[in-house]
């Protein structure tokens, strides 16, 4: 009886929040939690590896990098040093859909956190030597996490298989060819087009008063123009009528692996929150019931994983 009220306060369960645009279209989302004197500072650009085209992919993955190079107002390889020295943490992540990133400080460095991010939407520095300094660390990267890690290209192998039509066939880190072949101005059309106000959220919580945040995100994101609406084109697969079956090889593996993979609805439909939930019960983690009867009980594998 404990557990089922447990689970049914948790359901219910509410988080406050404020939420308004400026009027250069960035969405603003604000939440307060005084449990712990910290704050959040994040922003989100709609712009991932299914924004990219042919011949010039990896690049929404490559401003993951290359927008912490530095702007009108900080020095390169200052931003990241600016962050530690005021007591805080970032990161930064890319997928097929959207670029992420965020700042973690004590919360009486809020207007740092919200300095920070305006200047890397406002008025990045996007030059050559930023260019060609990033290009070798994506490039390492790459070989880090994927050339060099067995089953690293297993998710490239079976992207490329489910989608024939739409860019998500190709991996988000890209193609370092293509990366090599971009001129500068590429970059810069880049960045113009998709790293705007209006194509982005901004979000903060934690330890903050809303009323003086209003007015700090009022300063310093509300000078920033906003950009030409960015028109996408919706690319629609054909359905998969028939199982595929395909063997790709890699050097780096002496265990052979067995990957099966479902093209399933979008994040935004009912059928993804069924499905996902069908997901976790099924393969994610050791109590579940694939690897409980594959690992433990049958002892046909020696593992087994859920990547979605």
């Amino acid at each position: 009886m404990l557990l089922v009220a447990l689970a049914a306060s948790a359901t219910a369960q509410k988080v406050a929040f404020t939420e308004y645009d400026l009027k250069n279209g960035l969405h603003v989302v604000l939440h307060q939690d005084k449990t712990a004197p910290v704050v959040a500072v994040s922003v989100m650009y709609h712009v991932g590896s299914k924004d990219e085209v042919v011949n010039r992919t990896g690049f929404a993955h490559f401003f993951e990098h290359l927008l912490f190079e530095g702007s009108d107002n900080i020095k390169r390889g200052e931003f990241m040093k600016l962050v530690s020295a005021n007591g805080g943490q970032n990161n930064a992540n890319t997928t097929q859909d959207r670029t992420f990133y965020y700042e973690v400080f004590p919360s009486n460095q809020l207007e740092t956190g919200m300095w920070l991010e305006s200047e890397r939407m406002m008025h990045p520095v996007i030059n050559e030597i930023g260019v060609k300094t990033q290009n070798e660390v994506v490039k390492e990267e790459k070989r880090l996490r994927i050339d060099n890690q067995p089953y690293g290209n297993f998710a490239t192998e079976i992207f490329k298989r489910l989608f024939t039509k739409h860019p998500y066939t190709w991996p988000v880190i890209g193609s370092m060819a293509d990366l090599d072949a971009a001129k500068l101005s590429e970059f810069q059309a880049f960045n113009k087009k998709y790293y705007i106000p209006n194509n982005a959220v901004l979000v903060i919580a934690g330890d903050i008063d809303i009323a003086k945040t209003k007015d700090w995100v009022d300063a310093y994101f509300a000078p920033i123009p906003a950009g030409a609406p960015v028109v996408r084109t919706k690319i629609t697969e054909d359905p998969i009528t028939k199982e595929l079956i395909d063997t790709a090889y890699d050097a780096n593996i002496q265990i052979p692996a067995i990957m099966t993979a479902y093209r399933v609805p979008g994040l935004t439909s009912k059928e993804s929150i069924a499905l996902n939930l069908a997901s976790s019960v099924l393969s994610q983690g050791a109590s579940s019931r694939m690897y409980k009867k594959m690992v433990d009980d049958k002892k046909t594998a020696l593992q087994e994983m859920e990547r979605k």
